[in-house]
């Protein structure tokens, strides 16, 4: 059973930030740490500074010849199977790091000489250079070495949603970039029939189809070769009826044989190449529909028809909170991520508000910081679920949080406006004000967003949006 069916949260993948994953088997994704690597949202920031501060770690004491400590930090790398990710067959297992396992990486690594030569900077070009590493083996390095993200991760998703946990639970052993080593400690952990899980955004998973040698070797290394090769006019360039000059691949097979060993001194001669390759690289987040066989589509109109059954006032305020955030994850990723329960206050109106950490590369949320030069590493919401229009105590409620070190803009979502104009001048006294902008949604615009939603396509999404903030901050 996934974990929406088992705590029964009514949500498909689409409304969920974490990957639904089905604790009885494996999912075959991956963590992959230069996806992970590329993201600029804090969670994947602070994760990836984990896994720079423990490779680097490895580096430092293999460059000094201190290789029983160095051998050391792999005592405690393991097949990780709280994730439920993977390639196992049935139970979660695999071809992870299983026992017996971490000694002969760390061996190959150092038969390498990829460290000593400098050839190896991060942590994922193990994958291209070291002997039997696959990303397999690569994703449970990286699980443990992150665990204690994960897990924080995890507590915040169970918050968001209500899953219980178990408290005082040993976590295991993870990296710790503060102290350089690994420790170990008690926390709360989600614990599903006896075994501790832990959730991975679904925002940082891949199949790890690019950052791989023979990707690296077929596209990147075989064509060098080829310009190399009629640069030099060798013997294996020929001539088109045309005149024009070509080498084939295959005959560069038959000379340079695919291996990690030849890759490896091919590198070392020609660095560039590995440069070239890992600036062209571009990984997207996986679309919902590649995580889980799902119709977008049906779960946008389910998701508006379910929006406008629900009445307004006080007690569905809880109901209209939890449909509008499933909403948002469907509408905002993977643009943003990592939703978090700031606060519940059960004072006669229940209210939750929601941060979002702002991970987009491109579109409207990229360009509130880039070209307005407003501040949102994260985005705020609030949810009103009352019959009148919100007045300024509520706009006031929302631009108290906001600070040049969290962000500054955020959504303000209710059911409907009486008077629109008189709620949207309000917006521009508080953006004029310099205390950030508050951009109104109602169920009319949810609405609309849905019903014109695209994975694919996110240019209804980006031009919505921006209608709302020229009216808001254009005279």
């Amino acid at each position: 059973m996934r974990i929406s069916e088992i705590f029964g949260l009514g949500k498909t993948q689409a409304e969920l930030d974490f990957v639904d994953i089905d604790v009885t088997r494996d999912l075959p994704l991956f963590l992959d740490p230069f996806f992970l690597g590329l993201r600029k949202d804090k969670w994947s920031t602070e994760a990836t500074l984990t896994l720079r501060s423990f490779f680097q770690k490895l580096i430092d004491l293999i460059r000094n010849g201190d290789e029983d400590n160095a051998k050391a930090l792999f005592d405690y790398l393991h097949e990780e199977n709280s994730t439920c990710l993977g390639m196992s067959v049935g139970e979660p297992g695999g071809k992870g790091v299983g026992q017996g396992d971490s000694l002969k990486i760390y061996e190959n690594i150092l038969k390498s000489k990829a460290i000593q030569t400098g050839l190896i900077q991060d942590i994922q070009d193990n994958i291209l250079f070291v002997d039997y590493f696959g990303k397999d083996k690569l994703s449970d390095m990286t699980t443990n070495i992150i665990k204690s993200h994960l897990i924080e991760y995890t507590i915040a998703q169970c918050n968001l949603h209500n899953i219980p946990v178990t408290n005082n639970i040993p976590t295991g052993f993870f990296w710790s970039r503060q102290d350089e080593q690994w420790i170990t400690q008690y926390s709360s952990v989600l614990v599903i029939n006896g075994k501790p899980i832990l959730l991975v955004p679904k925002g940082v998973v891949s199949f790890s189809e690019d950052y791989t040698p023979t990707n690296y070797y077929n596209h990147f290394v075989l064509n060098f070769l080829q310009n190399e090769n009629i640069k030099l006019n060798t013997a294996l360039v020929q001539e088109r009826k045309d005149g024009r000059k070509f080498v084939t691949k295959e005959d560069l097979k038959e000379e340079n044989p695919f291996n990690k060993d030849f890759l490896r001194k091919f590198t070392l001669k020609y660095p560039e190449v590995l440069d070239k390759f890992k600036a062209e690289l571009k990984v997207d987040p996986l679309k919902n529909i590649e995580i889980s066989d799902v119709s977008v589509k049906n779960i946008c109109k389910a998701l508006g028809e379910k929006l406008v059954a629900i009445p307004s006032g006080n007690a569905s305020a809880s109901a209209f909170h939890n449909i509008v955030t499933g909403i948002l994850e469907l509408l905002f990723y993977p643009d943003l991520i990592y939703p978090v329960k700031e606060r519940e206050i059960h004072q006669g109106r229940k209210r939750i508000d929601i941060s979002f950490d702002n991970a987009s590369k491109e579109g409207i949320f990229y360009r509130l910081a880039e070209n307005m030069k407003l501040p949102c590493q994260y985005i705020f919401i609030e949810c009103k679920n009352y019959s009148s229009d919100p007045v300024n105590p509520e706009l006031d409620q929302l631009a108290g949080r906001f600070s040049v070190n969290r962000g500054v803009v955020g959504f303000l979502i209710c059911r409907n406006f009486i008077d629109r104009p008189l709620f949207i001048q309000r917006c521009i006294d508080t953006y004029r004000d310099g205390r950030g902008l508050i951009m109104p949604l109602i169920d009319q615009d949810l609405i609309n967003l849905l019903d014109n939603h695209s994975e694919y396509n996110r240019t209804f999404f980006d031009k919505y949006l921006s209608d709302i903030i020229r009216e808001i901050t254009i005279d």
